[in-house]
């Protein structure tokens, strides 16, 4: 584990001096609101050819989280054509900061849908965006209707996307507390993931602040929640992916240095 790239959530205004007060290789931030339909833009002073020339000084790397309102998976044409044209700036504008992925929710579909047609939804988005970075598809904690809460909705989603000339830029990515609050097995969820999409790109590690199966999405810090904490480190060492931690900010140094000492 001492080789992983480790680094955290960081605010978007200034993230090379938040990675450095945290001793952190990589970030992850947002582009904007991420709670806004609005073309999303780094805020970082000078821009985007700023931040990327700041973060290859510092020998930082940049993830960015895609807003929380995208549903490429939707039936509604009103919320699904939006979400597949923000994705597409979200990817654009990631790819002028240099970031090395974009990590986008499932998303998911109403209660009188088929779930096929939210794999079909994701595999027409994949096909038509233009990926100068990859993106790396979220497992979430909730809703019944989710396309990457369940297994067998991961693997439609996953079977559905395969056959699309963009698959080798999709990824994924794997919340330690979207898995135990969503009821996935956190002592098979890797092995239990990479056997349906043959691939773990991120891992977002986090504590959760709700029981097993809950299905709620409340992040805590490492040790303070309902996983035991070396349940959360045997997945990230058995993933061999980047960490990004997701916890509260003001123990994310504290969080790091464990993680690298073990």
């Amino acid at each position: 584990m001492t080789s992983l790239r480790i680094g955290a959530h960081v605010d978007q205004s200034d993230p090379i001096t938040e990675a450095s007060s945290r001793g952190a290789d990589i970030v992850q931030f947002f582009l904007g609101d991420p709670q806004s339909w609005k073309k999303p833009q780094a805020r970082y002073e000078g821009g985007a050819e700023a931040l990327r020339a700041a973060a290859e000084s510092a020998g930082v790397g940049l993830y960015i989280h895609a807003p929380y309102i995208i549903n490429v998976a939707s039936s509604n044409n009103r919320i699904r054509i939006p979400s597949r044209k923000l994705l597409q700036q979200t990817v654009t504008e990631a790819a002028a900061v240099g970031a090395l992925g974009v990590i986008v929710h499932g998303g998911h579909v109403t209660a009188d849908d088929d779930p096929a047609v939210g794999y079909d939804n994701w595999r027409k988005a994949v096909d038509g965006l233009k990926l100068e970075v990859p993106i790396l598809i979220e497992n979430t904690a909730g809703g019944k209707n989710a396309m990457a809460r369940h297994l067998k909705d991961i693997r439609g989603v996953w079977e559905a996307i395969s056959t699309s000339a963009n698959i080798d830029s999709v990824g994924f990515c794997l919340d330690t507390c979207h898995a135990h609050a969503g009821g996935l097995d956190l002592a098979t969820v890797v092995d239990d993931i990479r056997g349906i999409t043959g691939r773990i790109d991120l891992i977002h590690c986090n504590d959760s602040r709700d029981v097993a199966g809950s299905g709620a999405d409340r992040h805590t810090g490492l040790g303070d929640g309902t996983i035991d904490r070396e349940q959360i480190a045997a997945i990230v060492g058995e993933a061999g992916a980047p960490v990004i931690l997701e916890t509260p900010g003001d123990g994310h140094a504290e969080e790091i240095a464990w993680l690298r000492s073990l």
